[in-house]
């Protein structure tokens, strides 16, 4: 068992003078004490089941970066990081950025995005949702050609990259592990299929492989060919 901690909410005593410091006490200990993984959310907003949304929150890859000066061992990644945040392209080039400054520790997190009031209130658009499950999948799909380091032109729905090229290359091998948080619906079955693991926070395990086995009937035939059975819960 690989056991993961994650860091919801930076506000604590001292207030933001203090971010800093308790950050990186945090990831020491995490790493000290043999945490697998360590994770932080990629919000710009607090989300409700936390806190309100003038608390503090980080950015997500900047706070990465700066435990991944802090510490030695643990795995670092978002969770998860909304596929509508950041252009494919240049979410890859920063999770290798992580991946590479790191010592080959990034996890690449992402899903299909749901903060609709960060969205509007940054001025991020923030697509329906069938299209976010849509550029999910586009988006899993350029991260294993960019770390393939397949230069060919990507032409899909939502994305178009002339020359996608990663260079330096991620050191974690054959890339860092992506791991997406998708709702159940019709595109969730592909994006699974081009992760190596996958994140679920509500339900039991039997109402949500019940959700899969629907998923599934409607893609019968998986659009990678990738075994499913490799797309694993963690």
């Amino acid at each position: 068992m690989r056991i993961g901690l994650q860091v919801p909410s930076f506000t604590w005593p001292g207030g933001t003078a203090e971010i800093g410091a308790r950050l990186a006490e945090i990831g020491r200990t995490a790493d000290d004490a043999g945490f697998y993984s360590l994770w932080v959310m990629d919000h710009f907003f607090q989300i409700g089941m936390v806190g309100p949304p003038e608390h503090a929150m980080l950015e997500g890859y900047s706070a990465l970066s700066f435990l991944a000066g802090v510490t030695k061992h643990v795995k670092l990644g978002t969770l998860v990081t909304g596929v509508h945040y950041r252009h494919p392209g240049i979410l890859v080039k920063t999770a290798t950025t992580l991946d590479v400054l790191s010592g080959g520790r990034a996890y690449l997190g992402i899903g299909a995005g749901w903060n609709e009031q960060e969205s509007r209130g940054l001025g991020v658009p923030f697509p329906p949702l069938k299209d976010r499950f849509e550029r999910l999948e586009e988006a899993l799909q350029i991260a294993h050609q960019m770390w393939k380091g397949d230069r060919s032109a990507y032409s899909g729905a939502h994305y178009q990259l002339a020359d996608p090229l990663n260079s330096p290359q991620p050191l974690a091998q054959p890339h860092p592990p992506n791991t997406p948080m998708p709702a159940i619906c019709s595109h969730a079955w592909a994006a699974m299929c081009c992760a190596r693991s996958w994140m679920c926070c509500v339900g039991t395990a039997k109402r949500w492989a019940g959700r899969m086995r629907r998923s599934s009937a409607r893609h019968s035939t998986p659009p990678t060919s990738r075994p499913v059975a490799q797309a694993r819960p963690t």
